[in-house]
């Protein structure tokens, strides 16, 4: 059996490192950023193709190249009918969700922004769609009320592998079953930048403490304005402190310690990238 793999960043390194320990690895698609997985390949003489592959850009290394099995692990790029041939007997994807729910980027981070309990891996075909292949394997992971993003990811390291070697094991027996997703139960969250993480006080505080615990380092981060000054917010925590309903949310309503005002309660900011002054009463916008 052989293999060919997509894959991106960190997780797509670490999985990567597991996989050419064990199988043989015929090709490697990755992008120009993945600076480890590109020299990985390098230094085993697998042949890498860096980039975007749609449009015919891959059709030399898809030309010189076949495998079994093609997995694709948290690979930046949609691919086209041309390299999800390439896998002659199953093309799979890992998404970081419990399919149909969550499909589209980063959903781990969207699962804490919206209060989700757990979130999981899925192993699924790929087809031409967005996350929409059959199911092959999931498997389901808690969200802790205090969990980051980057906390999500950490336990999602530790699934990527074992899951592909239950898809690769059954693959090798002949006992893959595949179940087709519930498109009526589908959801999808789209792709997110640094530019998206800006706080509305005006929202209820579990919306916000979740906002922030989402995107906290080493992610972008929640970030509000103080004056003309950006402030990014990598944790926040509930405070039973007092307030008048009529003050305007994001009142800053304490300094030491640093208290905001929110619709339905105040919200103590316990972490901040910025050591800016501030000054009680005045507004985070």
């Amino acid at each position: 059996m052989e293999l060919g793999v997509l894959c991106s960043g960190g997780l797509g390194y670490s999985t990567l490192v597991q996989l050419v320990d064990k199988y043989p690895i015929n090709f490697v698609f990755t992008d120009s950023k993945s600076i480890s997985i590109i020299d990985l390949c390098r230094n085993k003489s697998i042949p890498v193709f860096i980039g975007n592959p749609r449009k015919g850009k891959a059709k030399k290394i898809i030309e010189e190249n076949t495998c079994n099995v093609l997995i694709s692990i948290n690979y930046l790029f949609i691919i086209e009918e041309d390299v999800i041939n390439m896998g002659s007997d199953l093309t799979f994807n890992i998404h970081g969700s419990l399919l149909p729910k969550y499909r589209g980027r980063t959903p781990h981070v969207w699962a804490i922004i919206n209060d989700e309990k757990q979130t999981g891996i899925t192993a699924h075909v790929i087809d031409e769609g967005c996350d929409t292949g059959n199911i092959i394997e999931q498997v389901v992971i808690p969200i802790d009320i205090k969990d980051t993003g980057n906390d999500v990811l950490v336990k999602y390291h530790n699934h990527y592998f074992p899951l592909i070697e239950k898809v690769i094991t059954k693959y090798k027996e002949g006992t893959l079953t595949f179940k087709s997703q519930k498109e009526e139960e589908a959801t999808y969250f789209g792709k997110r930048t640094h530019l998206d993480g800006r706080i509305n006080w005006n929202w209820q505080r579990k919306r916000i403490f979740n906002w922030v615990r989402a995107q906290a380092s080493p992610y972008p981060g929640a970030f509000t304005f103080y004056q003309d000054e950006k402030l990014i917010i990598d944790e926040v925590s509930f405070s039973n402190y007092g307030f008048n309903y009529s003050m305007e949310n994001g009142q800053i309503l304490s300094v030491e310690p640093l208290l905001i005002k929110t619709p339905n309660g105040v919200l103590k900011v316990k972490s901040m990238r910025e050591n800016i002054k501030l000054k009680k009463g005045a507004l985070l916008i």
